[in-house]
Order: C-alpha cells, then sequence, then structure tokens
C-alpha cells in the first residue's frame, strides 16, 4: 500500500498544482474539520473529516491542516491535545507520514501558525472564519471554480483509492455473510444489524452510512431505518458497507428463504441477473444515462416474463410502466463519500449536467471513464404509494394487480456492486467477495 500510496501523493499533487493555476493561486490549505456541536446541546454529531482534506491523508481527527504549494513538499499540521477526557492515541510511524513535512502541535490556534501563506493561497474547508483570521482573502476561501476542480478529480481513482475500496469491500463482505446467516436462522433486523457489526469490527459511527436492514415489506421503503424489531422474515435486503482508511464500500444483496413467494423468489433471481448484464455494459465511453436506461428495459422485459406486466415489457417500458417499480437512478460514483461528488457535473470548472425529467433521482450523468468507480443497483420494489395513481385510467389493465398485491409482503430487490472502470472494461469489486 506504501507504493500506492506515494504515486497517490504524486498524482494528487500534480493535479491540485494544476488547479490552482486555473484559477490564478499558487498554494492551497486544507483543513479536515472542526466537530459539530448540536443545537442548544453540548453533544457533538459523530466526526467526518472534510472530504478534500481525506482524499489526500488517511488522518483521522479535526482541526489538522494541509498545506499544498506549488513545487514544494506538502506541509501537514496535526493537531494531538492533551486530553483525559478521551483517549489520545498515539501516532506511531504510519506509512503516510514519509510523504510530508510534518509537525504536531498541540492545540489548532498554534496549527494556523505553522502556516507560510502568500497573496495568492486559498482554503477549502468548513472554518471560513479562522481562516479569515488567518489573512486568507474572502475570494480565495472557498473558491468554487477551484473547488469544482478538485470535486471533478475526485472521479478518477488512484490504485491506492481502489485498494482502499477493495479492502473496504472485504470488510463488508465478512459483515453480509453473517447477516445472511442470521437472516435464515430468522433473526430480527436489530439483530442482524448488530452482527454485521461484530463481523466487520465497526462501531455503528463508523459506518460508511447508516445500515438498511429491512424485512419483507420493509425492503420497499428505500431508506429503512426504523426500529428493527421485525423477525422470522421471509425476505432480507440487506444494504451496508464498511469502510477502510476514510474509503467505503456499499452493498446491497436480497435474501429469501424457501417458505417466500415462489414468484418473488423468481424476481429475486431476474433482477440479479439483470444486474450483472448491466455491470458487463461497464466501459469507457458509454453514457451512464445508457446503463440506467437499460436497467429500465431490463426490469421491464423481466416484470413482464412473470406476469407483473399483461403487456409486453417493450411497450411497458415505452409507457414508462416501470418507474414506480424502480424510482431511484441504477448508481452514483463511490470513494471518500459514499454518494461521492461530481457525478453531474457538466465540467472542471463546474456546472450542471441535470438528468432527464423522466429520471430525477439519477445521480450521475456523465460519461463513464478509466479510473472512475461506481454502483450498479437495479431495484423493483412493490411501493403502494407509487402504484396507487396506476389502479384507475388509462393504464390500470397493464397490471395484473392480483399478483400486485401478492407480492406486495416482500417488500421488493435490490442488487448493488462497485464496479472500478478499467481501459478495456471494468472490475468488479464485489462479486469476488458477495
Amino acid at each position: 500500500m506504501s507504493s500506492n500510496y506515494a504515486a497517490h501523493v504524486a498524482e494528487r499533487r500534480r493535479t491540485t498544482e494544476a488547479a490552482l493555476a486555473a484559477e490564478g493561486f499558487d498554494a492551497l490549505v486544507i483543513s479536515s474539520g472542526t466537530p459539530f456541536t448540536y443545537y442548544s446541546d453540548d453533544q457533538d454529531a459523530p466526526f467526518k473529516r472534510t472530504p478534500h482534506f481525506a482524499h489526500w491523508v488517511p488522518l483521522a481527527g479535526p482541526e489538522h491542516l494541509l498545506h499544498v504549494a506549488s513545487a514544494k513538499r506538502p506541509k501537514l499540521v496535526r493537531v494531538a491535545p492533551e486530553d483525559y477526557w478521551y483517549e489520545q492515541a498515539p501516532l506511531g510511524d504510519p506509512f503516510w507520514k514519509r510523504e510530508y513535512d510534518f509537525v504536531e502541535v498541540g492545540d489548532a490556534a498554534k496549527a494556523w501558525k505553522e502556516l507560510s501563506l502568500t497573496p495568492r493561497t486559498a482554503y477549502v474547508g468548513d472554518q471560513p472564519d479562522a481562516a479569515k483570521a488567518a489573512g486568507f482573502a474572502p475570494n480565495a476561501i472557498n473558491p468554487p471554480k477551484l473547488v469544482a476542480r478538485l470535486d471533478w478529480e475526485r472521479a478518477y481513482k488512484s490504485a491506492y483509492e481502489v485498494e482502499c475500496l477493495s479492502k473496504a469491500t472485504e470488510r463488508a463482505a465478512k459483515g453480509h455473510q453473517a447477516a445472511r446467516a442470521a437472516f435464515e436462522r430468522g433473526a430480527s433486523e436489530l439483530e442482524i444489524h448488530q452482527l454485521y457489526l461484530e463481523q466487520t469490527g465497526c462501531l455503528e459511527r463508523e459506518l460508511p452510512y447508516e445500515s438498511i436492514v429491512a424485512l419483507d415489506e420493509k425492503g420497499a421503503t428505500l431508506h429503512y431505518q426504523s426500529k428493527r424489531a421485525k423477525k422470522d422474515g421471509r425476505v432480507l435486503l440487506i444494504d451496508v458497507g464498511a469502510p477502510h482508511a476514510g474509503y467505503g464500500s456499499d452493498i446491497t444483496r436480497t435474501w429469501t428463504t424457501a417458505a417466500a413467494d415462489a414468484t418473488f423468489r423468481d424476481l429475486q433471481c431476474g433482477v440479479d441477473a439483470l444486474e450483472q448484464r448491466l455491470c458487463a455494459m461497464v466501459k469507457p465511453g458509454i453514457p451512464y444515462l445508457d446503463i440506467h436506461v437499460a436497467a429500465h428495459r431490463e426490469i421491464a422485459n423481466l416484470l413482464a416474463q412473470l406476469g407483473v406486466f399483461k403487456v409486453s415489457g417493450a411497450e411497458a417500458f415505452e409507457r414508462g410502466l416501470t418507474r414506480p417499480f424502480f424510482p431511484h437512478g441504477v448508481g452514483h460514483f463511490l470513494g471518500i463519500q459514499v454518494h461521492d461528488v461530481g457525478g453531474r457535473q457538466a465540467e472542471p470548472s463546474g456546472g450542471t449536467k441535470a438528468p432527464p425529467a423522466a429520471y430525477p433521482y439519477l445521480r450521475t450523468t456523465r460519461q463513464v471513464e478509466d479510473r472512475q468507480v461506481f454502483t450498479i443497483e437495479p431495484g423493483v420494489y412493490f411501493i403502494p404509494m407509487l402504484l396507487r395513481e396506476h389502479r384507475t385510467g388509462a393504464n390500470a389493465a397493464a397490471f395484473d394487480w392480483a399478483l400486485i398485491d401478492r407480492l406486495t409482503p416482500c417488500g421488493g430487490v435490490r442488487i448493488e456492486d462497485n464496479v472500478h472502470v478499467t481501459p478495456s472494461g471494468h472490475q468488479n469489486l464485489t462479486r469476488p467477495h458477495v
């Protein structure tokens, strides 16, 4: 990993210096962030580092500063206060430390004094007041076009980043395997969640996102995160990842028992198969929207084959009948953030390429390119509120409502893999492990 990391930092220096030059700056300071305290309370929310800081270095904790200047070795200032309230683990000699001029100080005020600023130094982070007090010009604090260029570059993953995402996937796989076994034993949603944490060695606040553990009809709530009291389910939809060095995997699987409805079991197998066909489409040059549209065509054909539609798959697709069954996008960029930035960015300097009106929740509208990492996650759900409008009117006869009512207690199916784009195609980071 250390050799990949050195190349990663070299790439960060190259792309950051180019972004600075394009926007008229010669240096950049990035802060790791400050704790957020809940309103009218003395408790902090779980801390997450500024993503642009995390893109450089896997150093946990708040108040650190990274100074990047053209043609100079980056300087990293770590804030390590003496504190008896919380454990202060020794840093040791991590692999990443050798890539920086490293300084350690006892508080945030001292960290800012370690910087040698020029009039053309920009600041990126959540401490604009501190940056202003340190002498940054107002137009140099979170300048939008510079931030956009940094966001754009995050779409292209280095070998180090792919390695981190792969390790996050391996870690999550242990939890998914344990979750499936617990489900088959009749465990509750809460027990499945807790066993996942145990098998991955994660604290709940360390997960890349709050877990979705849904039995039966709860799987039709896309972000189900309720009391998790249900048990003895026939269908499990579990969507949860794991972290590694600031990066997170994002994996969804749907499992059924032998007691589940036979048609729904066929649906689960069908969605799993079509998800793999969608992954097979991934290669440089294809618009991401094409994969999303293909997902709707595939789902239309599957639901026609199973009898949910009384019309052909082609007709169901043309009439937009798949939308209530598949109301979200087919995936999103993945990296430091689970829904990583830049998916709708029009060009390096900013702007937005909006999704078509028919697919408003599509998070990625860019063309697929080498070194991108994103998810592929088609789903089919039986959501009464979305189907209600079709029970009457011109489209009503196109559905088998008796079959839909029979399948509604099963919830839904979602299958999600993490895919790394290569020069000639793709690498599925998930399937070797789950």
